[in-house]
């Protein structure tokens, strides 16, 4: 009998070997060698995560009905203080009313949110218990309104669980979140296409943020009419952001040089490095940015009287207004909401680097600096304007890697690129981000909005913990480095 087994044993293992190893076909597939990720030091794969969009001119009217469509009875309804009496909001609540959707209304977003702005939304979102949200601000809002439905559905996770490291534990989210709907007024974060929410963390004075796919929002309404009602200044630092949101996500390290390779597909991060999807957004933001952002600053500002046909001859009278001294600003204003979207797309993907990483202490470590058309109570450098400020210094660095993209993307901004070498990528983009600064009247560097060479130490310690951007920079960089690109950065022109 002994015998007999052993022979049925080595009939069943030449069968199992004879047999076809395919998937399709054999019982007992067993994977090709060398196809495992385990082992690998870098990552092998992308990952494109981006929220529904809808995009028309009046699309606010809309967000009753879906929330309608989704059975929503309790919604919260988030905004700032100053957007709270303005068309956008006004809009979308008699949207609201009008078909029947109970909600409340938490208007204390506070511009360039902190820890405790975002706890105090978390606290109101638990308390409510709403099933659905809807934000209608600028990234500042719709990051807030993230991190409430995160932390709302998470009740009892603790705030930095879900913070990124090394501030935070940056565990991944594996609970469902409530639908959220996103209605930016501004044309820069492209926070309605992203999961990611940044904040001031005020115990160490540095911007950082929570990035998971979860918490992006469920839909996007991109209305352009809102942005009709900017002012001129946030109208150039919401550029400035998709400006950088582009150039920086194409200059990223590539997605397959990134490391650690995640063990889990939930571990792979929001922001992965450049790749050949997110690329297709960035480079047609950046040319967006290049045709309209000069040509999207307003002369006036138009309200809504919130009646359908005066609106209209509002529209038209202002049309007809502008098109004596600029025919395009309509289109201008209409195309920059856009090119935010899409270079959301694509840093919500890629993700940025070294512009946006050095930004988040220029915010946190403010001093007195209160930025014109802001109507804050406390010192503000608006986002774009922290990030955009260092952008030729920071070009000028990593151009030494992927030196063409550089090139490419100085072309775009319209450098004659014709007869200069790859040596020169970084200076050529430098000069043409200079140029697109002096003529939208930018301070000039970190010294004209209250920096000093002291200050540097400061600024440095606080771009350390950036990494889950930081080291998506193409080039690496070291303390002595950051230093020096500050130090560059303390006078543009």
């Amino acid at each position: 009998m002994a015998a007999a087994r052993t022979r049925v044993a080595h009939l069943l293992k030449q069968l199992r070997l004879a047999a076809c190893q395919c998937p399709t076909h054999s019982h007992t597939y067993s994977q090709a060698p060398g196809l495992s990720p385990s082992g690998k030091t870098t990552d092998y794969a992308f990952e494109m995560a981006v929220s529904n969009i809808r995009y028309g001119a009046g699309v606010t009217k809309e967000v009753g009905m879906d929330l309608q469509n989704m059975g929503a009875k309790n919604v919260c309804l988030m905004t700032d203080k100053n957007l709270s009496q303005l068309p956008p909001v006004r809009i979308a609540m008699d949207s609201l009313v009008k078909n029947g959707i109970n909600f409340k209304v938490y208007d204390n977003v506070r511009v360039e949110p902190t820890d405790r702005s975002f706890m105090e939304a978390i606290e109101f979102a638990k308390k409510g218990a709403f099933d659905a949200y809807v934000a209608v601000g600028g990234g500042s809002t719709i990051d807030t309104c993230k991190a409430a439905n995160l932390y709302a559905s998470s009740p009892h996770s603790d705030f930095l669980d879900y913070v990124s490291a090394p501030i935070g534990k940056g565990k991944p989210v594996s609970v469902p979140l409530k639908p959220l709907i996103a209605v930016p007024t501004t044309s820069g974060t492209g926070s309605e296409t992203t999961g990611v929410a940044i904040f001031d963390y005020e115990p160490l004075k540095v911007k950082i943020g929570i990035g998971s796919r979860a918490i992006k929002p469920t839909l996007g309404l991109i209305d352009p009419l809102h942005t009709l009602h900017m002012p001129d200044r946030v109208v150039a630092n919401s550029g400035f952001d998709v400006l950088c949101h582009a150039l920086e996500s194409y200059t990223a390290l590539p997605y397959h040089m990134r490391s650690p390779c995640p063990s889990n597909p939930i571990s792979r991060p929001a922001y992965q490095g450049s790749n050949p999807i997110s690329d297709i957004w960035a480079v047609h933001a950046l040319r967006i940015v290049a045709k309209y952002l000069k040509s999207s600053f307003p002369k006036a500002a138009l309200y809504s009287v919130g009646n359908a046909n005066a609106d209209m001859l509002l529209l038209g009278i202002y049309i007809i207004h502008r098109a004596v001294r600029n025919p395009d600003d309509l289109e201008a204003r209409s195309s920059m909401h856009l090119a935010s979207a899409f270079a959301g797309i694509g840093f919500g993907n890629a993700g940025v680097h070294l512009c946006h990483g050095m930004s988040y202490p220029i915010s946190g470590l403010v001093k007195t600096y209160k930025a014109k058309d802001y109507n804050v109570d406390h010192p503000l450098v608006p986002h774009g304007l922290s990030v955009v400020l260092t952008s030729p210094a920071v070009f000028t660095f990593t151009a030494q890697m992927f030196p063409e993209r550089h090139l490419e993307t100085a072309e775009i901004l319209g450098a004659d690129t014709r007869t200069a070498r790859m040596a020169d990528a970084g200076p050529v983009l430098a000069d043409a981000l200079r140029k697109l600064l002096l003529d939208l009247d930018v301070d000039d560097g970190l010294a004209a909005i209250g920096y000093s060479k002291a200050d540097i130490p400061a600024l440095v310690k606080g771009t350390l913990p950036q990494e889950r951007v930081t080291k998506l920079a193409p080039r690496p960089q070291s303390e002595e480095d950051l230093s020096a690109l500050f130090e560059a950065s303390m006078k543009l022109y």
